[in-house]
């Protein structure tokens, strides 16, 4: 069976307007199925797939603009024979969840940011079936953004590792963001609106509830999280006092009847003591993480080194998948703390795919919210954060989102708790195996030296391995897994 490498698909451009699907004489949409296996989106790529590439002259390739042409006839190739031996059968589940008891048609919102910053962007979002979206925080401060803003660590093949912004917040007035909320929900009743707000004192944070609240807001997210505000006594600045947490979350609990969920700083050794204080201010729910303090764009060797101007660089909030493993640890310590486990929980922070969903849906969350991924790859995305999850919710029998909720908070084990006298050894998987000797080198350098390696044939000394599975983790081939084999350790 034809074997595709991460190459082949990393190829594509995942263009506009798509010049491989303008050019297919059979109707079918290549850069759809393309983009859905980029996405993670295995089963939609191959439901939706056909043998009619078969025979075809494959004018698709010629049209590609991508420097190195994408395999695009392989790939369907690939999808069709992985659909003819597919077991089950591939079918939809409902989505549908809730937001403090406010349905959704699914769990996608637009996450308070650039993206949900104007009504043309919104409602084109809702269009494509974004199911909300919490509107870029609106305030009383006057905003004027930096320029350039953003910056980004990438990958070698181009994409995004990271991403860091030092953007604030809406720069439209009060009254302009007031009015786009009211065109929203009367051309888009059936849509959540999650409105972003941030004061500076109690009168400030009254004021933006009760004229949100009366303009057609769902439900109130404070942003108490923010870190790039000029401004004393805003952004995380507040979320780093649960004192302060407390007191607006009150102050806004008591001037508005919608639900109101405080969005918390990561910036903060633990989340703990602002999710209580959010809690005992009233809170129905919060909201995590927003982005983290770093600098990403400094260049040493330009500025030391090559006599170029040095560049100017600040401290930002980074997002994008390098923050996925820190939002899951602080939710995690949410929905695993006994005493709020009736606060509703909203995750964000690196989610590009349905599987990063089910990450968050199963560490507590109910529910998602999304910037990053859409600034890299456009609204387009939900076509695959839908179907993706719709499609294995149905084809593996789970009912609802509901079944998943906070599955995997059971397994979260304290280090001290994890078993440390036995060592779960690796198994190479020969057919898979290229010789390229990485798993030798990351053992020998970094780990225990138990990979030998012999005509470009790496074999494991189980007597020296400790389970530590570097060599799984370095290999570029999958070619070595966890077996079942347990030892005692000596």
């Amino acid at each position: 069976m034809l074997k595709l490498s991460p190459v082949d698909l990393l190829s594509c451009m995942l263009c506009n307007d798509a010049p491989c699907t303008t050019a297919c004489i059979n109707d079918l949409k290549p850069d759809k199925i393309i983009r859905s296996l980029r996405f993670k989106n295995v089963l939609g790529a191959i439901n939706n797939v056909t043998n009619a590439c078969e025979r075809c002259c494959a004018p698709c390739v010629s049209k590609c603009v991508s420097i190195n042409k994408v395999k695009i006839k392989d790939i369907m190739e690939f999808c069709y024979n992985a659909k003819t031996k597919f077991k089950n059968v591939i079918k939809k589940a409902d989505i549908s969840c809730d937001f403090c008891g406010i349905k959704l048609e699914n769990p996608y919102l637009l996450s308070s940011s650039v993206v949900s910053s104007t009504y043309e962007m919104v409602s084109r979002a809702f269009d494509m079936g974004w199911a909300g979206a919490a509107f870029k925080t609106i305030s009383l401060i006057d905003i004027h953004e930096a320029s350039p803003r953003f910056s980004a660590i990438k990958n070698f093949d181009g994409t995004f590792l990271a991403f860091k912004n030092i953007e604030q917040l809406s720069d439209h007035s009060v009254i302009d963001n007031i009015n786009i909320f009211k065109k929203l929900k009367q051309n888009y009743p059936n849509k959540f609106l999650l409105v972003s707000i941030m004061g500076r004192d109690d009168a400030e944070w009254r004021y933006l509830a009760k004229v949100s609240e009366e303009a057609g807001a769902d439900a109130l997210e404070l942003n108490f999280s923010c870190p790039n505000m000029t401004e004393e006594h805003s952004g995380s600045d507040v979320g780093q006092i649960p004192e302060l947490v407390k007191r607006y979350t009150k102050v806004v609990k008591d001037a508005v009847k919608i639900p109101v969920v405080a969005k918390l700083t990561p910036n903060v050794v633990s989340v703990l003591p602002a999710a209580f204080a959010a809690k005992e201010g009233g809170a129905d729910g919060v909201a995590l993480i927003n982005t983290i303090k770093s600098i990403t764009e400094l260049n040493a060797i330009n500025n030391l080194y090559l006599n170029k101007k040095t560049e100017i660089f600040s401290v930002g909030g980074l997002s994008g998948l390098a923050v996925k493993p820190i939002a899951l640890r602080f939710i995690s310590e949410i929905s695993s703390e006994e005493k709020l486990k009736d606060l509703y929980i909203s995750g964000m922070g690196g989610i590009y795919t349905f599987e990063d969903t089910l990450m968050y849906l199963t560490m507590g969350a109910s529910s998602v919210q999304i910037t990053t991924a859409v600034m890299e790859y456009g609204y387009r995305i939900i076509d695959d954060l839908i179907e993706g999850l719709e499609l294995f919710l149905g084809t593996y029998g789970i009912k609802s989102l509901k079944n998943l909720e906070g599955i995997n908070v059971k397994n979260l084990k304290d280090v001290t708790e994890r078993e440390r006298d036995i060592a779960i050894l690796p198994k190479f998987v020969r057919d898979n195996c290229i010789g390229c000797g990485r798993c030798y080198i990351s053992c020998m350098d970094g780990g225990h030296q138990a990979i030998n390696f012999k005509d470009r044939v790496p074999s494991l000394d189980p007597k020296k391995c400790v389970g530590c599975h570097l060599c799984i983790l370095v290999c570029p081939c999958n070619a070595i897994v966890s077996s079942d084999v347990k030892i005692k350790k000596k």
